[in-house]
């Protein structure tokens, strides 16, 4: 079905020359593929330069700057090789008007140097030079060629990232011969825009990305860089556009939600809903009585009141007859919701269970049972929900809670079980608009923007870790008080090749000062150990709660008010936000440390900044988007993530913006894309490796 131009692009990488079995797992690496059997020629042609090395600069030997790379030509003097059993270096002397240049190289075997480098003969070299005592040399020369030949020394080479072993200038090789490939392409942009971009052809692009003549041609607003942005934006608005138009396509069933439920639990509630967890209740609802099925976002700072929105939406599907579920990333999470819920929902006199996999022998055949038959009515759970064993009665509502941990595919893996239920998908991550468009774009979008009446505002304080020992006799006076604290650390064990305080040793440095008023919670510790801990932390057991960044997303316990965050210049923003977020759950005044190591960067300086002048998750979220970019913004690059090659949300956002709007042009216009454009487009797709939108194109 692949365009048969694209054939040479999608050829494995290793059918070019010189990519040998040995080289294979190098470039493996280097692609972030399992194996070379993964990789093709075009992952290649995607793997941009990142910086120039410029040889332009030929002075004569007398005026050559030091440390700078340069070119020279001279003529050779003389060889000097080292004395037998040395381990002193071989050097060749050339000169030219000005003075005399020594290149020097070491562990050198047979008489290679001496055909490269004649005596008597005319030679341009290029490296850095050194000088010493009023000497200069040149280690190594990068090129050494005779002068007659010298039109074959590149001026101007790209610099590519590399992985250990990989020659830079094998890796060249490859590139050009991957480059000899690319096939002029049917043009999928619109002239117009073309014109107005000043866009030139992907081919063209695709060869100026490889040939930078200077510095402009590697910023991210170089002409070719911006035109192959803009394609990877519109394939990635095109691909979201067709799975929406298709998940749109399997009918919803209409859920009007009649109150019975749903009132008697408002009622009870100990608070009132905010204005904006109102109005996303009143969202969802619409969307869920209509036929077409609900497929929305909820986006909500921490503490916004994410899960009574849930629960709104899951009675609304109960109301009407059928079941709701709601997903959660992490077992111990699951189990918090299974709590939570259980008790909002009481009055509502339902069926709850919890489904993970932990879930075993006949409590798990029980349980599946129940849902079977409809017994449950509302199942909360880990990806075990969705497993094959799993057969529900009347699935009207999916909810999925930390949307970017799981990424588009495990939505479409709904549909792809039969099961047409409406989509609530959650994220307690506040996410840039831009970086929304690029990963969310098939969904509509509500935000929680208010806490909920009574939270305190949490003091922040950036503190040195030179002071470490004050915070600990602070945290004596609270914990005597009776107060509860956390205390994060960025490892799980000592390292050699870190010096930061691992959370097994913090750990063992507190149980010291207070005893067994101490707890540990760590990813590497299985679920019962943690969900252990961390109930003995929310009834009082343990007072101090040490820990890695597991506590980072929904972890509720209201009356704990000391967060202390060690080593905080390695965190990013939205995760030093979340982290803030376990405290001032309650209405006692809380308050946040961020412990860090001087002298801070830049960077790291910024981002305490900002987290001490402000609260507003959503304002955090813009400024870590530039601060570090999409690819680390959730943490670590999650399934839900777009992982651009060459595009970047923080320097092109304005054609992402451009790309979502022609896409849903095209769509509207045509949806099968079998116009003449939409077969270019298509074309746009292959090369993109958009597989999810095209298995919808071929289904039809």
């Amino acid at each position: 079905m692949r365009p048969a131009l694209l054939d040479p692009l999608f050829a494995p990488l290793n059918s070019l020359p010189g990519i040998g079995p040995k080289a294979g797992d190098l470039y493996a690496r280097l692609l972030g593929r399992e194996s070379i059997d993964d990789c093709r020629v075009i992952d290649l042609i995607f793997h941009a330069p990142h910086s120039i090395v410029d040889r332009r600069h030929q002075p004569v030997i007398a005026r050559a700057p030091q440390g700078v790379i340069v070119t020279i030509t001279g003529r050779v003097d003389r060889h000097q090789p080292p004395p037998p059993r040395t381990n002193q270096p071989y050097r060749v002397f050339l000169h030219d008007d000005t003075g005399e240049l020594a290149l020097t190289f070491f562990r050198v075997k047979g008489n290679w140097l001496e055909k490269a480098l004649p005596v008597d003969e005319t030679v341009t070299v290029s490296g850095k030079v050194d000088w010493f005592n009023g000497r200069p040399s040149m280690v190594h020369p990068d090129y050494m060629v005779r002068a007659a030949e010298g039109e074959n020394l590149p001026l101007v080479e790209p610099v590519y990232p590399l992985t250990a072993g990989l020659s830079a200038r094998i890796l060249r090789k490859a590139v050009e011969a991957a480059l000899t490939r690319v096939p002029e392409f049917p043009e999928w942009i619109d002239e117009a825009l073309m014109l107005k971009q000043g866009f030139a052809s992907v081919h063209d692009c695709f060869l100026a990305l490889h040939d930078p003549r200077d510095e402009t041609d590697i910023d991210p607003q170089a002409p070719a860089r911006r035109r192959l942005a803009y394609d990877e934006f519109l394939a990635g608005q095109l691909s979201l556009s067709l799975v929406r138009q298709r998940l749109r396509k399997v009918a919803g069933t209409p859920v009007h939600a009649t109150g019975k439920l749903s009132g008697p639990v408002l009622a009870a509630l100990p608070f009132s809903l905010t204005g904006s967890q109102t109005m996303a209740i009143a969202d969802v609802l619409k969307d869920m009585a209509g036929t077409e099925r609900m497929l929305r976002l909820l986006q909500g700072d921490v503490g916004s009141g994410k899960t009574a929105v849930a629960l709104m939406s899951m009675l609304a599907a109960v109301e009407a007859g059928g079941q709701a579920v709601l997903m959660a990333p992490t077992e111990i999470l699951a189990r918090q919701h299974f709590a939570t819920l259980s008790k909002m929902a009481a009055p509502a006199g339902i069926t709850i269970d919890v489904l993970t996999g932990r879930t075993k022998g006949r409590e798990r055949d029980a349980i599946l049972e129940r849902i079977a038959s409809g017994e449950t009515r509302i199942v909360i759970g880990t990806h075990a929900l969705f497993q094959d064993t799993v057969v529900y009665n009347n699935l009207l509502l999916a909810v999925v809670d930390e949307q970017h941990r799981f990424g588009v595919h495990q939505r479409l893996r709904l549909t792809a079980k039969g099961i047409s239920p409406h989509m609530l998908v959650m994220t307690a991550t506040p996410i840039p608009r831009t970086l929304v468009l690029a990963a969310f774009g098939d969904m509509d979008v509500s935000k929680l923007t208010e806490k909920p009446a009574g939270r305190k505002p949490i003091q922040t304080v950036a503190i040195s870790t030179e002071r470490t020992g004050e915070i600990v006799a602070r945290l004596r006076t609270a914990l005597a008080d009776g107060k509860k604290a956390y205390w994060i650390c960025p490892l799980v064990e000592e390292s050699e090749a870190s010096d930061l305080m691992s959370v097994d040793e913090r750990f063992q440095v507190l149980v010291k000062e207070f005893g067994l008023n101490v707890g540990l919670v760590h990813g590497r510790m299985n679920g019962a150990e943690k969900d252990a801990v961390m109930l003995a932390f929310k009834n009082g057991e343990i007072r101090l709660l040490v820990a890695t960044t597991v506590v980072e997303v929904g972890v509720d316990v209201p009356d704990a008010t000391i967060m202390v965050i060690e080593h905080a210049e390695r965190f990013g923003l939205a995760q030093l936000h979340q982290l803030r977020g376990r405290v001032g759950r309650g209405d006692e005044a809380s308050t946040c440390i961020l412990l860090y190591k001087g002298p801070l960067s830049e960077n790291g300086r910024a981002r305490l900044s900002i987290l001490r002048d402000t609260e507003d998750g959503f304002l955090i979220a813009e400024e870590d988007l530039k601060l570090r970019g999409e690819g680390e913004l959730l943490g670590t690059r999650q399934s839900g993530t777009p992982g651009f090659r060459i595009a970047s949300l923080e320097a092109h956002g304005d054609l992402l913006e451009i790309a979502r709007k022609d896409a849903a042009y095209v769509i509207d216009r045509d949806p099968d894309l079998t116009s003449p454009r939409g077969e270019a487009l298509r074309t746009l797709l292959y090369l993109h490796r958009r597989d999810e939108a095209i298995r919808f194109l071929r289904a039809g």
